[in-house]
């Protein structure tokens, strides 16, 4: 029996997303955040394990509310982004429109479910180029449009003007979703004050950033109409009990989580001016946790830092050239200069 005669024709062509364990001393290649919060264990002593979780999490949603100003019925969650972005193409369908290069599960769950994909190209300063997102927004008409911003894997906002124009060009075509997963470290706003005026704006967030991802929570926020036709897709129990008492006890210790969310942001700065001091460096501005940085041999300097322990992202085939580093501790990231500093000085002898 052949099986792929019976697979889908575009699960066929997929290529499975690859989250690879390669050992190392120092890991700095996934956006986690280098901080956990061990006190919210604490909480799992009230969790009935005998018992399907709360289906609308209403606890975790109560204090989304409150830290975000909306209300419960604005709020939708998922076991990460990933499920998310997946319930917003099986409820909405395609096409659908994302820049590149730019989170890869809009691409990959696209095509896992038979959708159209549309991929821009960002510009020279890895901005939107609006001038072909609205063409192609008036040609083909995309469902669903993915805007991460600040971007991964460049790690930049993208234009607030840009993005308010995309919006705007769709109010009755497309539904705009701005991915703001690493806005907790951003010096922009981001567009969650714009819901009340666009009802066709989505913001999806996720605590996987800030210390959590091991917990895979993310949610939506959005008008309550696209809530409750989403939610229709969502599978029951989708977000596990341990996950909803954790998330919930820590988010309750706001002044902790953003005291490492500050820290990371000061490590930020002070690795990026570390990187521009290196000759054949050119890192790229950062309102992320991480950043991109340029290399003149990337394969090269990416197995010379694994060779001493220190694991960052290839971005080889991404953006070619460029390897990409996550903020992590202090001292984690003076091994991460160091070695670099030495894989560079061997490699221009």
């Amino acid at each position: 029996m052949d099986i792929k005669k019976l697979i889908r024709p575009a699960i066929r062509s997929l290529k499975a997303y690859e989250a690879k364990e390669v050992p190392c001393r120092v890991k700095l290649d996934a956006n986690e955040s280098p901080y956990g919060f061990p006190e919210g264990l604490r909480s799992l002593k009230s969790i009935k394990t005998n018992r399907y979780p709360d289906p609308e999490a209403k606890a975790l949603k109560r204090l989304i509310s409150r830290d975000f100003g909306v209300k419960l019925q604005n709020i939708l969650q998922g076991n990460g982004s990933d499920e998310l972005i997946y319930y917003l193409i099986m409820t909405f369908g395609g096409p659908v429109l994302y820049p590149v290069p730019t989170f890869s599960m809009y691409g990959i769950i696209s095509q896992a479910v038979g959708e159209k994909r549309i991929e821009i190209p960002l510009d020279k300063e890895f901005d939107l180029n609006l001038e072909k997102i609205l063409k192609e927004i008036k040609r083909q008409k995309p469902k669903l449009i993915f805007l991460s911003s600040p971007n991964n894997p460049t790690g930049n906002c993208f234009s607030s003007e840009k993005i308010l124009k995309i919006i705007e060009s769709t109010l009755s075509l497309s539904v705009v979703v701005v991915d703001e997963a690493y806005q907790p470290f951003s010096s922009r706003k981001g567009f969650l004050p714009l819901l009340k005026d666009y009802k066709n704006l989505v913001i999806m967030r996720t605590l996987s950033k800030i210390g959590l991802a091991g917990l895979r929570v993310g949610f939506l926020i959005a008008d309550e109409e696209i809530i409750n036709e989403a939610n229709k897709v969502r599978l029951p129990f989708n977000l596990n009990s341990l996950s909803q008492s954790v998330a919930t006890e820590l988010l309750k210790n706001r002044k902790t989580m953003k005291s490492c969310i500050n820290l990371i942001i000061s490590e930020r700065e002070k690795i990026f001016n570390e990187l521009e001091k290196i000759n054949g460096i050119q890192p790229y501005p950062s309102e992320a946790n991480f950043i991109l940085f340029r290399v003149k041999d990337a394969d090269t300097a990416y197995k010379g830092l694994l060779k001493k322990g220190v694991l960052v992202r290839n971005m080889r085939g991404v953006v070619d050239g460029c390897l990409r580093v996550t903020v992590g501790t202090p001292e984690e990231n003076r091994i991460f200069l160091k070695a670099l500093k030495e894989v560079i000085t061997v490699e221009k002898t």
